[in-house]
């Protein structure tokens, strides 16, 4: 009978699987893309169908489905036989509770109490309530139930006691965001944090619930007028506020399909646009984009159309966003809404109204140099000043002269101005700096820091991808000396000359990797095995030999240091062994050489 693993990787495709995560671009028998776990402007991010793996030629990140969940999810192994457990629909047997990790039992938590909501909102009185209200706000039984809304009883413990009763502790609940540790003003140790809500379950990327938000839900106006509209959970081990994007789970797809992600503000923004149709919209927590938010949305699309509110803080929200954006290089369009409305109000009204306000989002230069020669006086001096301010800090973030300089002559046109007094303040906005424009954008993207694999690894690698394609090859090296075991027991087997199928199963996925490198290389150049073969070899004989004269060099000193003479006579004759050995082996390749 084949393991969960197996089965998982039987079921499951890894170019579907990635393909949920990033855009992948056919190029022969591959699958090309950039590489989600490093910036780079050219694709390096390989997915072999055949081999069922993938390789960042770039950060050399490189494995199975497996190794791809575990890095783009941040995980460990045993999260990521979740996820693709789930994917693949197979069931997995339960582990003691002793197994299973402290992340896994936040997971399950978050599972439970959705359901729990869900109960309330179907099965009882006041919250049947709450349903009618979502039915009069046009979310449909179908939006319901899909987007597993629920609510949350006004009571102190109502959740606790439930998830308490399930085998759950306390202060686990505590740690799922679900319940505020009690300062003893009251009987209770802890008490749930959303009571008398209606409750909007998170979905991370791959459809796990990892946090809530909550709406107040007071039909008898009894509430007080402090309380928050909405509040969310606080961050915890796996519910992260800067990487949230509320319905990425279910807009993935579409964004890839659209080459577009539409970015609204609300939970029911969000629905209410699904429900019309339109399956590319997100929404984040609070109206400012992060770096991370950007980076994971970056994987399906580069292409942005911002629907937040235009009032004074949404507006400057607004702007911060398209600063980081653009420098992270998206292109931004920006939807005007009537003053008051919101995406769900349009489309509870007329879905039409919101797919025309889609179709017709503006470039944010344009948008913004509409808005400012409406809004000021551009004879004044000091309304010019300021729709300067405004306007030009977005172009003078456009990475392509030949755009920016439309730019500059619309603007000039607006000003009845000449446009090199446009250009003289568009290079001083370059001067600023980056770290002027870090202060102004926020917080920095966090980039991991790429290994440089040295020469001889490069090497060592080129020459391993040849010799298993031509392994006939190998009978005229010398016994080389690799820097890792792995290197040195793929050649070692194939100085052996033993059949491939005998090859040591734990070098397998080193394999199917080199074989894509050869397939991607001989794609890109005509490859020539024999020379490049000698190279690779001698090269790499060169910097062994170096390597121990290096060696011989500091252990002669040592011994010279401590007047050693027998020693030091001892690595002399071996320096000359090494020196004599170098020169002959030169004068036999070209012998040879010569011969040929």
């Amino acid at each position: 009978m084949p393991s969960p693993i197996e089965t998982i990787k039987e079921r499951l495709d890894i170019v579907k699987v990635i393909s949920e995560y990033v855009q992948l671009k056919k190029v022969g028998a591959n699958y090309r893309a950039l590489c989600p776990f490093h910036s780079e402007k050219d694709p390096s991010f390989y997915v072999s169908p055949a081999r069922q793996i993938f390789k960042c030629f770039g950060c050399q990140k490189s494995g199975d489905i497996f190794a791809f969940i575990m890095a783009i999810e941040g995980v460990e192994f045993p999260e990521a036989l979740e996820i693709l457990a789930r994917k693949a629909g197979v069931e997995l047997r339960r582990e003691s509770p002793q197994k299973i990790t402290e992340r896994q039992r936040l997971y399950e938590i978050c599972e439970l109490s959705t359901k729990f909501f869900e109960t309330q909102l179907h099965k009882t009185k006041i919250g049947r309530e709450a349903k009618k209200y979502l039915l009069e706000r046009q979310i449909s039984e179908k939006s319901i139930k899909d987007w597993r809304l629920g609510y949350a009883p006004d009571t102190w413990q109502g959740l606790s006691n439930f998830l308490v009763g399930r085998g759950y502790k306390r202060e686990e609940i505590v740690k799922a965001g679900l319940a505020v540790p009690s300062n003893k003003s009251n009987k209770f140790d802890s008490y749930d944090r959303f009571r008398g809500r209606i409750m909007f379950p998170i979905f991370n990327i791959s459809d796990i619930v990892i946090g809530f938000g909550g709406r107040v839900f007071d039909p008898k106006g009894e509430k007080k007028e402090n309380v928050a509209k909405y509040i969310n959970t606080p961050n915890t081990l796996i519910y992260d506020k800067s990487r949230v994007l509320y319905g990425i789970n279910k807009a993935k797809t579409n964004i890839i399909k659209e080459d577009s992600v539409i970015i609204v503000e609300g939970y029911t923004d969000v629905i209410m646009s699904h429900q019309s149709g339109i399956c590319n919209t997100i929404s984040v927590s609070g109206t400012s984009l992060t770096p991370m938010q950007l980076k994971i949305l970056s994987r399906y699309s580069r292409n942005i159309i911002l629907c937040f509110d235009m009032d004074l803080a949404g507006e400057e929200a607004t702007r911060r966003s398209i600063f980081l954006a653009q420098k992270m290089g998206f292109f931004i369009k920006i939807v005007k809404l009537p003053n008051g409305k919101d995406p769900a109000d349009l489309i509870s009204q007329d879905a039409t109204k919101w797919q025309k306000r889609i179709s017709g989002a503006k470039d944010i230069v344009d948008f913004y140099l509409q808005k400012t020669l409406k809004e000021y006086d551009s004879e004044k001096p000091e309304d010019r000043r300021k729709i300067i301010q405004i306007v030009l800090p977005i172009i003078a973030q456009i990475p392509s002269d030949i755009e920016k300089d439309f730019w500059i002559k619309k603007l000039a046109q607006g000003l009845n101005t000449d446009e090199e007094i446009i250009w003289e303040e568009i290079k001083k906005q370059e001067k600023i700096g980056e770290k002027e424009k870090e202060i102004e954008v926020g917080e920095k993207t966090e980039e991991p820091i790429i290994p440089c694999p040295s020469r001889q690894e490069l090497l060592e690698e080129e020459l391993l991808m040849l010799l298993w394609q031509f392994p006939e090859k190998v009978k005229g090296l010398p016994l080389l000396k690799f820097s890792f075991s792995k290197n040195q027991e793929l050649f070692n087997f194939l100085k052996k000359g033993e059949e491939k199928d005998k090859l040591n199963p734990d070098l397998k996925e080193f394999v199917l990797s080199l074989e894509l490198k050869f397939e991607v290389e001989s794609q890109e150049r005509e490859i020539n095995p024999d020379s490049e073969i000698e190279f690779y070899s001698r090269e790499l004989e060169k910097i062994q030999e170096k390597s121990k004269i290096n060696k011989l060099i500091h252990e002669l000193k040592e011994a010279e240091a401590k007047s050693d003479e027998k020693e030091v006579e001892s690595i002399l004759k071996k320096l000359s062994q090494v020196y004599q050995y170098g020169k002959e082996n030169k004068k036999s390749k070209k012998i040879k050489k010569s011969t040929n």
